[in-house]
């Protein structure tokens, strides 16, 4: 299972920097407003789908712990991803990219929680 996930990640990751363009490619691309917001709607979307997958990979991840739930975080991983994640941001920088990752998790395991709790939990 852990090796499928893996595999499913990287593939995901693949996929999505495939399909980036570099923020100065995509400068040169837009001419108007109109296609500045065009674009951010395009890649709004996008991370709305990356996160509902990531969401439901957290959900299989806090089904595979000893310790689920927000009892289960794991400050050393979350600190690991940020860290990942401003060497492929940098402009967002460690400092903004922690604020939003917390937020990510945090939703995550909320999400996750209300499907353990089942229909009618809290």
């Amino acid at each position: 299972m852990q090796d499928q996930l893996t595999d499913t990640a990287s593939h995901t990751a693949s996929h999505t920097a495939s399909h980036t363009a570099s923020p100065t490619d995509a400068d040169a691309e837009i001419t108007s407003l109109a296609q500045a917001r065009a674009a951010i709607d395009e890649i709004d979307a996008a991370l709305a789908d990356l996160l509902e997958r990531r969401t439901a990979v957290a959900g299989t991840v806090q089904r595979l712990k000893p310790v689920g739930g927000f009892a289960g975080r794991n400050p050393e991983r979350e600190r690991q991803i940020v860290a990942a994640m401003a060497e492929r941001a940098p402009s967002l920088g460690a400092g903004h990219l922690a604020t939003i990752m917390n937020a990510v998790i945090e939703a995550g395991l909320d999400v996750a929680e209300r499907r353990r709790s089942g229909p009618g939990g809290s």
